[in-house]
């Protein structure tokens, strides 16, 4: 592997392996020391002990030091892609910085990830250098509209998120870089606001504050003491735990490209196709359940992530969490889903695109997010579906939702349905995600329409034409 033989072979084996292995190896072990260096740094710099300024170079140096760790001289691409917008910050006037800023930063991260994929190795595996610079690609972009709105706009023109996240002042280079590369979120996120990880570094982020869902009464009850994360860090390390058995245990046994093999097609009913396409792509999700419920362990670990109390007076530590289990597998709608999915970046494909895109900004808004994954055309190919699925979910659920509210029982019945519904959905439009290229994608599509035609189901392509002119007519009259 051309793009990833930088790394530290300190933990390669003797036996050889693959150098995505070494990468994952790496990236684990990474995220362990980090979690170990969490609970050195919440007790032993603390904000009582430790100024903020120390706070910041511990942080940044050893962000560097993992990113040196896992990915070699390619971790430079960090701090050329940091400095280049930093730079666009300071010298770019402040009405366009904003501007110039995105283009440049996601212009970035575009050129590596078309570097990595079309130059060096095609179809390799996805924990490379380009995924941390996803990471920072959200943070860099959403501080220079954080700082645009902080600096140039009237609090009367600004929502109240946007108000609570605006910078009144530009940031040093080290708050910069410490807010871009931190050790606790350099590998594996999740993205913050800067405001939030500058009350976290000053110590201040467990008074009162700002939040769409927070309760402030119980936030002024139970302020007086700092809360221990200790708790719903060991919770989530024991979810990593689960979710990593899990998929290890399945994830080859339900590959996703048996969905497009010519025998199981051919040698497999209908129904039987789809059921394993759910089951396949259930064994891929623990990957990220895995990866992401231990990055807000770790920042947990080193007392970021308090975001108030519940109703009972116990800490709640999900400021920066990037999804709920429970919500995203019993989801009844394409929105629920989405919205407990990677929660941080739909916050972030929210606050710099959704809300200020003047024109069509759910389409917008989808089309940012396939250019942010990468290059891949199956990224581009199951964001495109994304576009056609919300619009009919948000269709069908306003014009059908309304009859089956009259009672509990056909309640039940709609949520059932429509969690099953969902659950197929979503696995038809992210099957392009996983297979990548453009050939097994379209076979998929292809032999997805040929099974409609012929699946021994009554008339189903007549159903599908009729189910298409009803989802055409609710959508102009939602419109």
């Amino acid at each position: 592997n051309k793009v990833s033989n930088t790394h530290s072979n300190t933990l390669q084996p003797s036996y050889d392996l693959s150098d995505s292995y070494y990468i994952i190896v790496n990236f684990v072990a990474c995220q362990l020391f980090a979690l170990l260096m969490a609970v050195w740094f919440r007790i032993y710099l603390h904000p009582s002990k430790t100024s903020p300024f120390i706070r910041h170079v511990v942080a940044t140096l050893l962000g560097f030091y993992l990113a040196l760790f896992c990915f070699g001289w390619y971790s430079l691409h960090f701090l050329v892609q940091s400095g280049l917008s930093y730079s666009v910050m300071v010298f770019a006037g402040l009405e366009n910085m904003h501007k110039y800023c995105f283009i440049v930063t996601l212009g970035y991260l575009i050129l590596c990830q078309i570097t990595r994929v079309y130059v060096f190795d095609y179809g390799m595996y996805s924990a490379d250098f380009t995924g941390p610079m996803m990471v920072i690609t959200q943070k860099i972009t959403s501080m220079a509209f954080e700082i645009h709105d902080g600096l140039t706009k009237r609090e009367g023109q600004l929502t109240p998120g946007q108000k609570y996240f605006a910078i009144s002042r530009m940031p040093s280079l080290l708050e910069y870089l410490s807010y871009n590369c931190n050790f606790m979120g350099i590998l594996a996120g999740p993205t913050c606001s800067y405001n939030d990880y500058k009350a976290f570094i000053e110590g201040t982020c467990y008074q009162p504050r700002h939040q769409e869902n927070a309760n402030g009464k119980e936030n002024g009850k139970y302020k007086q003491t700092e809360p221990s994360p200790k708790n719903d860090v060991i919770s989530k390390l024991c979810t990593c735990a689960i979710s990593l058995a899990v998929y290890l245990s399945l994830y080859k046994l339900l590959p996703v490209e048996r969905s497009i093999d010519d025998d199981f097609v051919n040698s497999t009913p209908f129904h039987l196709q789809v059921v394993y396409l759910y089951l396949a792509m259930l064994a891929l999700r623990p990957k990220y359940y895995f990866v992401w419920t231990l990055a807000d362990a770790i920042n947990n670990a080193a007392g970021f992530g308090f975001n108030g109390y519940n109703k009972d007076g116990s800490p709640r530590w999900d400021l920066i969490s990037n999804l709920r289990i429970l919500d995203i597998e019993f989801a009844t709608s394409f929105k629920l889903f989405l919205d407990n999915w990677n929660i941080q970046t739909a916050l972030w494909l929210k606050r710099v695109c959704y809300e200020r895109c003047p024109i069509n900004p759910t389409a917008a808004t989808f089309l940012l997010s396939a250019m942010w994954h990468g290059v891949y055309p199956g990224y581009y190919l199951t964001f495109l579906t994304g576009i056609g699925m919300t619009m009919a979910a948000r269709a069908v659920r306003h014009n059908i939702r309304p009859y089956f509210l009259v009672s509990d029982s056909y309640k039940g019945i709609y949520d059932v349905i429509t969690w099953a519904w969902t659950q197929v959905a979503i696995s038809y439009t992210v099957a392009p995600f996983v297979l990548l290229a453009v050939g097994p994608s379209l076979k998929f599509y292809r032999y997805v329409y040929e099974l409609l035609i012929h699946c021994g189901v009554g008339d189903t392509m007549s159903a599908f034409l009729i189910l298409k002119k009803y989802i055409h007519f609710a959508s102009n009259s939602v419109v």
